[in-house]
């Protein structure tokens, strides 16, 4: 080591004796930055600890250079003291948790080149057996061969309360007896978020879920379905988070993705705060970013199709074009008349003489369903079947008015409802909850069904006139843009735009 001292004078040192100045003036550096790092003067550092680095190395003799490189780093550790370990735990627990997280997203993520063939997994959030059309697509995709997995809620609650648990299923949240019956069909249920989510403020309560829930589909789209589906079907809406999602594991998992478009989910949300609100802008830029590539579309209405085609540039993936249907294309399922028993000596039944006339409306007491109209039509009614009973006229029925579903808005309505009823004489309204196989039977009971969907977007059909068009009961639909798809004035049904319209199709079914 060849240098000059602090005086000038030139020296030449032999090779061990600079290995230990080297050794004290990178101990030195070292404590500075140390001493830095813990905010303490730099005067306070222990100068001992390179003196006795450089006795250390002297001592070596003339053994070589590697082992007295060796003590010098050895050293260079024991100088930094036990608290300066310290300091570098959560470092080291950082990087640990790092590896395992990328191990599990490698393991998560990484790429499949095979996916199953004939198989599709259909995600419904919400109550499985609360989404008919879900399952009928279930349904159809089981009986034509295909390994189908159906994930959503099971209505399944459970609390926690004083050590005790209590857990308890929404009616009607079951698969569909004939989905149940099909063995290639298997029910995958998400967790429910923490019942204390519901107890906590919307600003806190709505990131939870949201993190809840796109853990919880992927793990199942990911993880628990091992082999991946050939076919992913989503409904929209709603869109957040599962139009992202089912992106996302179709471009990790190599499946093909189906969007089945329901309703435009903004024009729900704008329903609630208002077109302009900017929660309607993002969930808008959502829904198209993620929505509007697939390998295929299904719509409800020509509507629905030609608006998105044309607002959002829709891509699809088969060369035939885009595969969508209609409900005003389906043709009437009419069994053969050949082979049917002809019954002669049985009567039909005989309604009793004092039987009042049923109606039935299913409603999900939302702003885009206004009870208001029905419950003004029903007074419209009461008060006419007053009038002609005091003219002596020919008297109308009295009516059974039956409201299923539920939503938001029922408390409101119902109150008012019962508020109406201490002065009616003639009309009676209820709201009832019915399980899944229970509702068609209701409805081939009744008389006369009611929708009062009026569409948030104008783009969508109300799936409930479909299952009154199967049991066979007549309908009375309120009328908005593209209804005429699916109920032709006077000839399936009857359309009605305002609540006195309405009365008067009560009063000419009774």
């Amino acid at each position: 080591l060849r240098g000059t001292d602090d005086e000038g004078t030139k020296f030449v040192l032999g090779t061990m004796e600079a290995k230990a100045r080297v050794a004290i003036a990178f101990l030195d550096a070292w404590h500075d930055i140390l001493a830095a790092a813990r905010d303490e003067p730099a005067s306070e550092r222990n100068e001992d600890e390179a003196i006795e680095v450089a006795i250390m190395v002297q001592e070596q003799g003339t053994d070589g250079a590697r082992r007295s490189e060796i003590v010098i780093a050895d050293l260079g550790l024991l100088a930094m003291g036990s608290s300066d370990i310290v300091d570098f735990i959560p470092l080291i627990g950082f990087g640990l948790l790092l590896t395992v997280l990328t191990a599990f997203l490698w393991y998560v993520c990484k790429p499949r080149n095979h996916h199953s063939l004939r198989s599709v997994a259909i995600l419904v959030l919400g109550d499985i057996g609360r989404s008919p059309r879900m399952m009928y697509h279930a349904q159809s995709f089981a009986e034509n061969g295909f390994v189908t997995d159906v994930v959503g809620y099971s209505g399944m609650w459970s609390a926690v309360v004083w050590g005790a648990t209590y857990a308890d299923r929404r009616p009607g949240s079951d698969l569909t007896p004939a989905l149940e019956r099909l063995p290639r069909v298997q029910a995958r249920y998400l967790p429910e978020p923490p019942i204390i989510v519901k107890f906590l403020p919307f600003v806190v309560a709505a990131p939870i879920k949201i993190i809840h829930q796109v853990v919880s589909i992927l793990l199942v789209l990911l993880v628990y379905i091992e082999k991946p589906p050939e076919f992913l079907v989503v409904q929209n809406p709603p869109s957040i988070p599962s139009l992202a999602l089912v992106q996302l594991v179709g471009r990790i998992r190599g499946s093909k993705v189906i969007i089945d478009w329901h309703n435009l989910g903004y024009s729900i949300l704008a329903l609630k705060v208002g077109e302009k609100h900017p929660f309607v802008r993002i969930y808008k830029w959502f829904e198209a970013t993620f929505g509007y590539s697939a390998y295929a579309h299904l719509f409800v209405t020509h509507a629905m199709r030609d608006h998105l085609v044309k607002e959002w540039d829709l891509q699809y993936a088969p060369p035939s074009g885009y595969i969508y249907f209609t409900l005003s294309d389906q043709e009437p399922n009419t069994p053969p008349a050949e082979g049917l028993p002809n019954y002669t000596e049985i009567r039909a039944p005989v309604l009793r003489p004092d039987r009042p006339a049923l109606l039935v409306s299913s409603t999900s007491w939302t702003p885009d369903e206004d009870f208001s109209i029905l419950l003004e039509a029903l007074g419209m009614y009461e008060s006419r079947a007053r009038e002609l009973e005091a003219t002596g006229g020919s008297p109308l029925p009295k009516l059974l008015a039956i409201v299923t579903g539920k939503g938001p808005m029922k408390k409101k309505y119902m109150e008012e409802v019962g508020f109406l009823q201490r002065s009616w004489k003639w009309v009676r309204c209820i709201s009832l909850w019915l399980e899944a196989e229970d509702y068609p039977t209701l409805l081939g009971a009744a008389d006369l069904g009611v929708s009062l969907h009026s569409s948030s977007s104008g783009l969508d059909l109300p799936m409930k006139v479909v299952d009154m068009f199967g049991c066979g009961l007549p309908v009375c639909a309120l009328n908005f843009s593209c209804l005429d798809e699916l109920v032709k004035h006077g000839k399936n049904g009857v359309v009605f735009n305002d609540a006195s319209e309405l009365a008067e199709q009560l009063e000419a079914s009774g």
